[in-house]
C-alpha cells in the first residue's frame, strides 16, 4: 500500500490545504507543548521551498483554547504568518486571493463550523475550493471520519505529507519487527489498547502490562486492588494463560490504590529489555502527575532510550511523561517517537486509517478536480 506524496507533486503556484494537528495545550495564550506543531515543520518547509502557497488547517478540541492565534504567533518565530479566524466566508476567499507564492495562512478551528466533526459534504466542497491541492499531514487526527480527513480529499488531489509518511514507515515495522519483539502497554482506557493486544498476542514475544491495566489482571485474577483504577467493561481472562504477558511483580500504593509499579518490576522489565531488538510501548506505567508515582515510567522510559533496540513510542500520556525527563532530551534518544495515540492504537491494531483509505483511491474515484 503506497500511498501518494506531497515529494512528488509540482507546487508552485498551487493553493495547498495542509491539513495538520496543532491541537495543543494552551494555557494563558502561550503554547506549553509544542511536540506536534515542529514535527510538521519539515512538510511546510518542503512547500515554502517549493512556492505553494500554503493554507494551514487545524482544530482545537473543547476544553483548550478555542483560537489557533497562539499558534499562528509561535510558527511565526520561522515565517511571516497571516492568520484568520474564520474557516470559510468571503474574508477567507479574500486573504487567499492575495496569497503569493511561499505565503502561509492559518485559517480559524475547523471545530468552529458543524460540518467538521458531522463529516459534512457540503463543508468539505466548501473547503475545496479554497485549494488546488490537499496534503494530510495529521496522521494522530486520522482515525477521527471528519470532514477534513476523510471528505475533502474526494474532491483535491491528495497526497501524504512527510510527518504522515514517516509516521507509517516506523508503525508498519512493528507488523514484521526484528526478534526478541517486546509490546509495553500501559495507561488507563483498556479498551483502547485491546485491539492491539489482540493483534500482537501472537506475534509479540513478550508483552507487559503495566499502568491500571494491569488492575484488570488482577481484579480478575481475584486480588484485592482497592480503589485502584480499572477498566471494567473489558474481560481479561482468555489472556491468563498466554506465556508472553507479564505483570508487575510489586506496585506503590497509597489510599488502598495501585499508582506506580514497584522495583522489583523495573528490574523485570529491565531483563527483558535488555534482550530484546525491537520495542514497542505505548501509556504510562504509573500516575506519573501524582508526585511519587512516576519513578516506574521513567526509570523504564530511560531503560527503552538507552537499549540496542529500534523503539518505537507513542500516545499523549506516554510522550508526556517521557518530556519531564532531562528537559524532553530523552526523547530524542528513542528511533521513532509517533505523534499519535489512538491513531497510532487504531494503525497497530487494524493497519489502516480511514485517512488512509481516502487516499487511496484514485483521483477518479474520489472526484477530484
Amino acid at each position: 500500500m503506497k500511498l501518494p506524496s506531497v515529494k512528488n507533486v509540482q507546487l508552485k503556484g498551487k493553493k495547498v490545504l495542509l491539513r495538520v494537528d496543532f491541537n495543543v495545550p494552551i494555557k494563558r495564550g502561550k503554547i506549553t507543548d509544542d511536540f506536534r506543531i515542529k514535527r510538521t515543520l519539515p512538510t511546510i518547509n518542503l512547500l515554502k521551498k517549493e512556492g505553494a502557497k500554503i493554507i494551514l488547517m487545524s482544530h482545537l478540541t473543547s476544553g483548550r483554547a478555542k483560537s489557533l492565534r497562539p499558534v499562528a504567533k509561535f510558527l511565526s518565530a520561522s515565517w511571516q504568518i497571516d492568520f484568520i479566524s474564520e474557516v470559510l466566508g468571503p474574508k477567507v476567499e479574500g486573504r487567499i486571493s492575495r496569497m503569493k507564492n511561499g505565503d502561509i495562512l492559518l485559517l480559524g478551528n475547523l471545530r468552529s463550523n458543524d460540518g467538521e466533526e458531522k463529516n459534512s459534504p457540503v463543508f468539505a466542497r466548501e473547503m475545496a475550493k479554497l485549494g488546488d491541492i490537499y496534503v494530510n499531514d495529521a496522521f494522530s487526527v486520522s482515525h477521527r471520519k471528519h470532514a477534513s480527513i476523510v471528505s475533502l480529499p474526494k474532491y483535491l488531489h491528495s497526497y501524504t505529507g512527510l510527518l504522515f509518511a514517516e509516521e507509517l514507515k516506523n508503525l508498519r515495522s512493528a507488523f514484521n519487527p526484528k526478534r526478541p519483539f517486546l509490546l509495553i502497554l500501559g495507561g488507563v482506557k483498556f479498551g483502547s489498547k485491546l485491539g492491539v493486544l489482540k493483534k500482537f498476542i501472537k506475534t509479540a514475544d513478550k508483552i507487559f502490562i503495566g499502568g491500571a491495566l494491569a488492575n484488570n489482571f488482577f481484579k480478575a485474577q481475584g486480588l484485592n486492588i482497592g480503589k485502584s483504577v480499572f477498566d471494567g467493561g473489558i474481560s481479561v481472562r482468555k489472556y491468563f494463560k498466554s506465556p508472553k504477558i507479564i505483570l508487575p511483580i510489586d506496585v506503590k500504593t497509597k489510599n488502598t490504590s495501585i499508582l506506580d509499579c514497584g522495583p522489583n518490576t523495573v528490574k523485570l522489565i529491565s531483563g527483558i529489555i535488555s534482550k530484546s531488538k525491537f520495542i514497542l510501548w505505548n501509556g504510562p506505567l504509573g500516575d506519573f502527575e501524582k508526585a511519587g508515582f512516576e519513578k516506574g515510567t521513567w526509570k523504564v522510559a530511560k531503560l527503552i532510550a538507552g537499549s540496542r533496540a529500534k523503539t518505537i513510542i507513542g500516545g499523549g500520556d506516554t510522550i508526556a511523561a517521557v518530556r519531564e525527563i532531562n528537559n524532553g532530551k530523552l526523547l530524542e534518544k528513542f528511533s521513532f517517537v509517533s505523534t499519535g495515540g489512538g491513531a497510532m492504537l487504531e494503525f497497530l491494531a487494524k493497519g489502516t486509517l480511514p485517512g488512509i483509505e481516502v487516499l487511496i483511491r484514485k483521483p477518479s474515484d474520489n472526484g477530484n478536480k
